[in-house]
Order: structure tokens, then sequence, then C-alpha cells
């Protein structure tokens, strides 16, 4: 466990776990502000994407907001619903399951066919039993509810066909001092 720890605090994976928080507490104020507009975001190492129509000042203002709750301690505001996280969770309990359920003599069509609904039905409660441990591994693992000393450098928005896309990029200040 020591090893993970030492993996997940290292430079540029802590840099897109405390990213990826910070773009899902933007997403969360932004969701709450516009209950009916459609926002995405995307991590890396440098920042984070916002996709959907929000003006570059509302933008800026909501990233200060959402930083500025998580360094008050606010780390639930790092999770959200929606992270592609939850979802290859739930897509490799099911997938393994899934994968176990085929095992065995069923060597023929009609062996496979009566497996069936024994698949459908573990299947399911795969997807259910994984929702609460897509959350944990989201909150241990892909983000960070503590964003340190990061600090947003720059923000950029992209005209395109379809919604708008901003690039919010960060440094995090002490690393920066150091250097």
């Amino acid at each position: 466990m020591a090893e993970l720890k030492n993996v997940l605090d290292w430079g540029p994976v802590s840099m897109v776990r405390r990213n990826h928080g910070l773009e899902h507490a933007t997403l969360n104020l932004l969701a709450a502000e516009f209950p009916s507009r459609s926002f995405a975001g995307h991590s890396d190492s440098k920042g984070f994407w916002i996709i959907g129509e929000v003006s570059t000042d509302k933008l800026l203002e909501t990233v200060q907001q959402a930083l500025k709750r998580m360094k008050a301690g606010e780390s639930n505001l790092a999770l959200h619903a929606n992270c592609g996280t939850n979802f290859v969770t739930a897509g490799v309990v099911a997938g393994s399951i899934a994968w176990l359920g085929t095992l065995g003599n069923a060597n023929s069509f009609s062996k496979k066919l009566n497996r069936w609904p024994l698949l459908i039905m573990i299947v399911t409660g795969s997807f259910i039993a994984a929702q609460p441990l897509g959350k944990k591994v989201q909150a241990r693992v892909s983000t960070s509810g503590d964003p340190g000393s990061l600090v947003v450098k720059q923000i950029s928005r992209y005209e395109r066909k379809g919604p708008a896309l901003h690039r919010i990029l960060t440094t995090d200040i002490l690393e920066t001092l150091e250097n």
C-alpha cells in the first residue's frame, strides 16, 4: 500500500489527481449554478478542459471559488457522479464477472444460451455493487480533494462548432518556487 501512495504522490500523477479534483469541483459548482446546461471535463498534468457554454470570466470565477472551497476543506467537491472512473470500475467488475460466468462446461451453443439469464443477473448485480466501489476508487486513486498549493495559471477559450472549450492551466506554486 505504501508503494501505491508513493505513486499517487509522485509529481505528474499528483498533478493529474489534483487537477482532476479541481475539474470535478468546478463542474459541480457549474452544475449547481446552471442546472439546465451540460458540461464535461478532462484533466491532465498541466490542467484541465471544461466543455460547455459558459463565459471565460464566469468560468474563472467558478474555478477560483472551487479552489478556495477545496482549500478550506470541502474535499467532497472533488467527487463527481459522472466521472469516468465510476464507469471504468463498473465495466471492469461487470466484465470480470461476466467472463467468470462463461467459464465451465458450456461447450455448446445451447448450454451457453441456457446460461444467458444467469449472466444477465450477475452482470446487473455487479453493476449495482460497483457503484460505491467506483466512488471509492475515484476518491482514493483518480482524484485528490486536497489541491495543496495548486494555482490557476491561465484560462483560454477555444471557439469551435459545438460547445465552447476552455483550457485551464494550473501549476503547483511551491514546486515552481523550488525550481
